[in-house]
């Protein structure tokens, strides 16, 4: 697969609000879900839009995502995360349970995808009772799919933030999900999109979606590749894999 060059930088100021005073934030656990079409001439990833009201990276196009929520660790789900996905999130986990962690983000991730954009990595299950924010998901006959999920990525925000996260970034194929019509009602992303390789690189994305989605390329072609996690240490960018 032929991609156009990628600047690789993790972070550049033109991606949104800098802190100026004050200790930096602790990076907060979130998750987000790539998830790739490949019924077509082209693989196509889905992709949306952010409100430019946002104080994080407003009218940006990114992956479906968020920071994990208490409920997280304890919802049901239909399938478990492949062992060695697990394996590979527990490493360097910044958390006391790194497998319950691990599942946590995983939940995460299908969970923030239906929210934003009425799509469910799932599978048909009766209707039943949730806590939080899963009460919508789980009131959709469903209970999330966590086998077809494959670890893409790791980045913590920069210090100079003014809100920090520690993200992990998931794969699955559009197979997985339970259907490519979007629940009504749904969608906090004011657009939503199937864009293939080329397409997405010509959005206005954040440095380091635009980072992963070239990642997301290499891996189509490799699926064993390691996990590159990017973050900041002493002032400078670093990359290590997992």
């Amino acid at each position: 697969m032929s991609l156009p060059p990628i600047d690789a930088k993790f972070d550049t100021l033109n991606d949104g609000a800098t802190r100026e005073t004050g200790v930096a934030l602790k990076p907060r656990h979130a998750a987000t879900l790539i998830i790739v079409r490949t019924d077509g001439p082209q693989p196509r990833l889905l992709m949306g839009r952010r409100n430019r009201g946002h104080t994080f990276m407003p009218d940006k196009w990114v992956f479906p995502g968020g920071r994990v929520d208490r409920t997280d660790y304890d919802a049901p789900s239909a399938t478990e995360l492949d062992a060695e996905v697990t394996t590979r999130l527990e490493l360097e986990p910044r958390h006391p349970k790194p497998a319950r962690l691990a599942r946590a983000l995983a939940l995460a991730a299908v969970r923030e995808t239906f929210e934003e954009t009425g799509l469910l990595l799932a599978r048909p299950a009766p209707e039943r009772p949730g806590a939080g924010p899963w009460r919508p998901f789980l009131a959709q006959g469903a209970l999330p799919d966590l086998e077809p999920l494959s670890f893409v990525a790791r980045a913590i925000t920069p210090p100079y933030r003014p809100r920090r996260f520690d993200a992990r970034f998931f794969m699955a194929s559009a197979e997985s999900l339970l259907s490519l019509d979007r629940r009504p009602d749904c969608g906090e992303l004011d657009e939503i999109a199937w864009v293939d390789f080329q397409e997405a690189m010509a959005l206005d994305l954040p440095n380091i979606t635009r980072f992963v989605v070239h990642e997301v390329g290499q891996r189509l072609a490799e699926a064993g590749r390691p996990a590159p996690f990017m973050r900041f240490l002493n002032g400078k960018r670093h990359l290590t894999h997992l």
